[in-house]
């Protein structure tokens, strides 16, 4: 057997030779097969659009993770500690410890995409691929999502280093300024632009770019360059800290024609207007409040009409288990066995109006005894309170709660024939993971499927994330009408907006109309980004964000003669009480700082380049 072996062994080994000596130098001059030779990437069409599809990458979950920017707002507070989101919303950031930053906001994290775009555009720019059509549509995607992350930059960090090649490798890139605010402005305007006009009459599949998405996002660009915080002179006139920052280039415009800019905003969220239509937005009179709650929620799951209001979203398939959508885990109610993550505060569910279009008001006793009755549409749609109907319980737990009612609240039993306070099943108090439970009272509702067959706590939903959606140009158009003084067309369409879940029409004009507008925006863009954003460029933080989260206290008590023994939401059995608390200091300490209108960037950047400048307060 060992002779048969050797024999073997040197025939194999005679072969091989005769193979090498025999072969010319192309055998051995092998591409290796995990990798792919980037002149075959560009002159492929399906390698090219891979390629171009992964620089959608840097997207993310879109706003789907465990930690959402509304509770870096006056929209929510995130329930578990740990986190660094307390640096951001106490106001405690600097360069070396910024707090939490997701992936698809952070520096570094947006510039690898930028460079994985401009890869694109370089090698697209001299095609290899005979198909133009393929080509301008591939160029189109490449400029919009580079002007996509360019604009993350903007909006968190102020003007940033304007970056439109990708570099060799050896080439000093770490030795680039900061452009001003106007000329990044101008480069992502300039993307946008030839993005539309790349992907003009262009069949696009979900969740990639679209003319469409470049128009709104240009709308949004160009809303953000006209408000308060980016013109200088405004902003120095409200922040000692802005006046006093060497370089407000980097921050906003510091002179020129702001009525001019807000003209353009309006004229960028025409055009979005004019060549869409969104969801029922050609209502000339209010539906009824129940339509008005399943309007709502089928434009926040994206369905029977919902999806017309998507213009450029982050789509996902059950199967694939992927990590985003799973809103109903992540911000669930712990007696559903869910995380509680994400929790809605008391100054959030207090701006929701009455059915009738009145402030909600605690000194009102109507509204004090029955605080989630007669409400806005979109609070149901939204959000889910003490005595809301939800789904079932898992099966372990429906003896407790057979009606699938939230349970936020500490109510009377009659127990042994003695009363005892039960605590309900979604507090902190719970006998279901107690850990998990909200601080504040609430959870959130939007971007959950409430069909009672999905159970959160282990399905991967399909609800999209809405990065860009009709309503939000609407808005900016509405904002623009306002500034220019056009009352009459700004009301319009804001109505328009209202009609469309059941809320009666609005007559404000002056600075009522804009306060009426900034709560419109407030309920209609709830959850989705645009909160920490507005305050910000409103140059309304100190009263909005850096207030302190509160959540409430509730309890139920036995009206005379009456008990129950397995509690469940009764007005006619219970009496129940409200009172609103703060969250405790110990948990999270908001405060607001002038510093805080943008990010710092991060000290590793600022030591790779040494003529990158500090925002303002983040040096000695």
């Amino acid at each position: 057997m060992n002779k048969f072996k050797n024999i073997t062994y040197l025939c194999i080994f005679t072969v091989g030779l005769w193979i090498l000596s025999s072969c010319n130098a192309d055998f051995v001059n092998t591409v290796p097969l995990e990798e792919v030779n980037s002149e075959d990437v560009w002159s492929d069409p399906a390698l090219a659009e891979a390629a171009v599809t992964g620089a959608y990458a840097g997207l993310g979950q879109g706003g789907f993770d465990e930690q959402m920017l509304a509770s870096l707002t006056d929209e929510a507070i995130f329930t578990h500690p740990g986190r660094d989101i307390t640096v951001i919303t106490e106001s405690r950031s600097n360069p070396a410890a910024p707090g939490w930053i997701n992936n698809t906001l952070e520096w570094g994290n947006m510039y690898s995409y930028i460079r994985a775009c401009n890869v694109a555009i370089e090698n697209l720019s001299e095609p290899l691929i005979a198909d133009q059509d393929l080509v301008d549509r591939l160029m189109g995607e490449a400029k919009f999502m580079r002007a996509y992350y360019s604009h993350q930059l903007l909006r968190y960090y102020g003007a940033f280093p304007i970056v439109d090649r990708a570099y060799e490798l050896g080439e000093d890139s770490y030795e680039i300024p900061r452009n001003t605010w106007e000329e990044c402005i101008d480069f992502i305007i300039g993307d946008l632009d030839e993005a539309a006009a790349l992907m003009e009459g262009k069949s696009m599949d979900e969740g990639r770019a679209s003319r469409m998405a470049a128009l709104a996002l240009k709308s949004r660009i160009l809303l953000y360059a006209a408000s308060d915080l980016h013109d200088i002179p405004t902003a120095s006139s409200q922040s000692s800290l802005i006046s006093g920052y060497a370089n407000p280039e980097y921050l906003g415009y510091t002179s020129g024609d702001r009525m001019s800019r807000w003209q353009r905003a309006k004229d960028a969220a025409k055009v979005v207007l004019d060549n869409d239509q969104g969801n029922l937005l050609n209502l000339s009179a209010p539906v009824s409040h129940e339509e008005g709650i399943q309007n709502y929620m089928n434009n926040s799951l994206s369905k029977n009409g919902g999806e017309e209001e998507l213009i450029f979203a982050r789509y996902f398939i059950n199967a694939k288990q992927e990590n985003g959508g799973r809103q109903g885990l992540f911000n669930g109610p712990n007696g559903y066995n869910n995380w509680a993550g994400n929790t809605p505060i008391q100054h959030f569910v207090d701006d929701y109006e009455m059915m009738d279009g009145t402030e909600f008001d605690w000194d009102n006793p109507a509204h004090a005894e029955a605080p989630y009755e007669n409400r806005d549409a979109r609070f149901y749609a939204s959000l889910l309170y003490d005595g809301a109907q939800w789904k079932p319980r898992s099966s372990a737990n429906q003896s407790k709660d057979p009606l699938g009612q939230i349970q936020t609240g500490q109510y009377e039993i009659m127990q042994n024939g003695s009363v005892e306070t039960h605590f309900g099943l979604d507090t902190r108090n719970s006998s279901i993971e107690d850990w998990n439970g909200s601080y504040t009272g609430y959870y959130i509702r939007k971007f959950t499927n409430p069909d009672p067959a999905i159970v959160d706590q282990n399905t991967w939903q399909e609800i999209p994330w809405p990065f860009l959606r009709y309503t939000e140009a609407v808005l900016n158009y509405v904002e623009a009408c306002i500034e220019l003084g056009q009352e009459e067309e700004a009301r319009t369409w804001l109505n328009r907006i209202r009609y469309r879940v059941g809320m009666p029409a609005i007559n404000d004009s002056g600075e009522a109309l804009m306060d009426r507008y900034r709560n419109e925006r407030r309920i209609e863009m709830a959850y989705e980004e645009q909160r920490y954003h507005d305050c910000r460029r409103w140059m309304i933080p100190e009263e909005t964000l850096g207030r302190k989260a509160n959540g409430i206290n509730i309890v139920g008590e036995f009206k005379p003669g009456e008990s129950l023994s397995l509690y469940r939401y009764d007005t006619e059995i219970y009496d129940y009480s409200y009172q609103v608390t703060p969250i405790d200091p110990g948990k999270e300490n908001r405060q607001w700082l002038d510093k805080m209108y943008f990010l710092p960037i991060h000290q590793n950047e600022m030591n790779r380049n040494a003529q990158l400048v500090q925002n303002p307060g983040y040096t000695e």
